[in-house]
């Protein structure tokens, strides 16, 4: 493509910060440490989790990139930054979350192929760009349309990424036409990221941001935008994440029978402390109150659509009894499930003070707008490709005087 290209080999990656955990070098994909992660309700970027399935594309002449819009279209056309940058910009808060964030915690039960992502697959950003229905319009498909003249349905997002997986080909995926052309998806052709240009790791110069969805269809260094009439048939829309049941392995596996994974599932984490956390009683971050350790607990919550989070339940006891954790987005302003004042695609932080009198194990689960609840056992969700691992999150307290 003029202005962008994708390089061969691994040259010409960009630094990253040191504090990133990284779970393969080449393609370079890693995340923060979980305390860091909450750190903030806006992620930095530089401690946002990288997902790359190939060398990380180089932008050579800015001026000449541009954007391929074809396909069902009876005006195909080329669209240059300078184009996007004439419509009206949009800023919106949303949440990405890798399919196969948790990953590793579901490996425990069987084994399970792909990165092994702890809990820190995903971040929270400002996106700043043009809504994909603005774009679509300039090119005559009006808002709210399900289907062009040509029977046009899917909007099929490529990438100057080459991958592997599509034997050196790009990476590729779709969403529907209804949801590209509705203003209130939010789907955005973005150049921001929390208000300075996107770098290189998250999509330079142009990028899709999908929200309320899994972070595979919010293709990054986008190369083309072709409007078809099936939706995309490329190797992660149709051979990779799926929801398949547990009894399903690599033996009996049958693609066909599944959609795309589209929307993610509510989901909470415990980041305040590790899978196995030891306390000793007097440090300066666990204060004791008459035989109790005080301990402070806190991580995210996110539900996909654009569902809010109605509750996030702690329990101090495995699970036996509950209590209900404080919720919070942007400071001084009280969240609201589905309010007009909260960030309706953006993930929820959550914070409560307990008594921990002994030995324990720590549990976390939320409940979206819809009531949707996590579901208890990771067994019972457990698929081959580690996608979704939304089980109640737990964490194992040790209180003790002694060196662990």
């Amino acid at each position: 493509m003029p202005g962008l290209s994708g390089p061969s080999d691994y040259s010409l990656e960009p630094p990253r910060h040191p504090c990133l955990q990284i779970n393969a070098k080449e393609p370079f994909n890693a995340e923060p440490p979980r305390s860091d992660l909450v750190s903030s309700y806006v992620t930095p970027v530089e401690l946002f989790f990288k997902r790359n399935h190939g060398p990380i594309p180089v932008v050579d002449d800015i001026k000449r990139y541009c954007v391929d819009i074809c396909g069902l279209i009876e005006t195909p056309t080329k669209l240059y930054m300078r184009d996007v940058r004439m419509l009206p910009k949009y800023n919106v808060t949303a949440t990405l979350q890798c399919a196969g964030n948790r990953r590793t915690a579901m490996s425990k039960t069987r084994e399970v192929r792909g990165v092994g992502w702890d809990v820190s697959a995903i971040g929270n950003a400002v996106w700043g760009g043009a809504k994909l229905a603005d774009v679509l319009e300039l090119i005559g498909i009006p808002k709210l349309t399900s289907s062009t003249r040509s029977g046009g349905k899917h909007i099929e997002f490529v990438s100057i990424d080459k991958c592997k997986e599509e034997n050196g080909g790009p990476y590729k995926a779709s969403i529907p036409l209804s949801q590209a052309t509705n203003p209130e998806a939010d789907v955005l052709l973005a150049y921001e990221m929390n208000g300075e240009p996107l770098n290189r790791d998250h999509g330079y110069p142009l990028r899709v941001i999908v929200p309320g969805v899994i972070g595979a269809r919010s293709v990054k260094w986008l190369d083309s935008i072709n409007i078809i009439a099936e939706e995309c048939q490329g190797f992660f829309m149709q051979k990779d994440y799926k929801m398949f049941p547990p009894s399903v392995d690599w033996d009996n596996i049958n693609w066909n029978t599944r959609k795309p994974q589209m929307d993610f599932p509510v989901q909470s984490v415990i980041c305040s402390l590790e899978d196995v956390q030891p306390i000793k009683p007097g440090k300066v971050c666990f204060l004791c109150d008459h035989g109790f350790i005080i301990v402070t607990i806190s991580g995210y919550a996110v539900a996909g659509g654009d569902r809010g989070i109605e509750r996030v339940d702690i329990s101090i006891d495995g699970g036996k009894t509950w209590m209900e954790a404080t919720r919070f987005q942007k400071t001084g302003i009280p969240y609201i499930a589905d309010h007009i004042s909260s960030d309706k695609w953006a993930w929820v932080l959550f914070e409560i003070i307990v008594n921990i009198p002994h030995t324990t194990e720590i549990v976390a689960k939320a409940v979206d707008s819809a009531a949707n609840v996590q579901p208890e056992r990771v067994q019972d969700i457990w698929n081959l490709r580690g996608i979704l691992n939304t089980s109640w999150h737990r964490v194992h307290v040790r209180v003790g005087h002694s060196n662990m």
